[in-house]
């Protein structure tokens, strides 16, 4: 086989792959990485590395491996703009914790959040209590969005953090 299509089916079958792999175990352990997380990404990605190179080690095979990462995640990302069904097969839809400060247990049991989780959350939008809690939905990235309403002036406030060091949801 030619050298350089044997990198690109490489690559294309080791990106596949991973993508199955993440979508079977969890479609939020990419945005929200603990330190095991980190160190499980980057064995990864040295375990796979040869996988897709095969002997070809030179500046070319790397960059015939990357491109091919590239164009196969844009083609997926163009794939999931137009077909909503593959959209959902490949990211679940946000999941709603609270509606009007009453918590769904069978919600938070579904993502595996515990309550202090979610309260956590919680106070890092500026909210002290659960029922000052309009709406929080558990994105498909893994934050949490909330929306409040202020009690006296009865206006709705809605924020969204992009935490730093995020917690790991199934």
């Amino acid at each position: 086989m030619n050298p350089i299509l044997d990198v690109v089916v490489r690559s294309l079958c080791v990106y596949l792959f991973m993508v199955i792999a993440i979508r079977l175990f969890g479609k939020n352990q990419l945005s929200q990485l603990n330190a095991g997380d980190v160190v499980l990404l980057l064995l990864i990605s040295n375990a796979v590395q040869n996988a897709m190179v095969g002997p070809d080690t030179s500046l070319q095979g790397g960059l015939i491996a990357a491109l091919v990462l590239f164009a196969a995640n844009f083609i997926l990302k163009r794939l999931m703009f137009s077909s909503r069904s593959f959209e959902t097969f490949m990211e679940e839809d946000p999941v709603i914790l609270i509606r009007d400060g009453k918590v769904d247990e069978k919600a938070l049991d579904k993502v595996k959040i515990t309550r202090d989780e979610l309260e956590e959350a919680i106070r890092e939008h500026g909210i002290e209590k659960i029922d000052n809690v309009k709406l929080s939905v558990l994105e498909v990235d893994g934050n949490i969005s909330v929306v409040s309403e202020d009690n006296q002036t009865k206006q709705t406030h809605y924020s969204r953090i992009k935490r730093k060091n995020k917690r790991k949801y199934h």
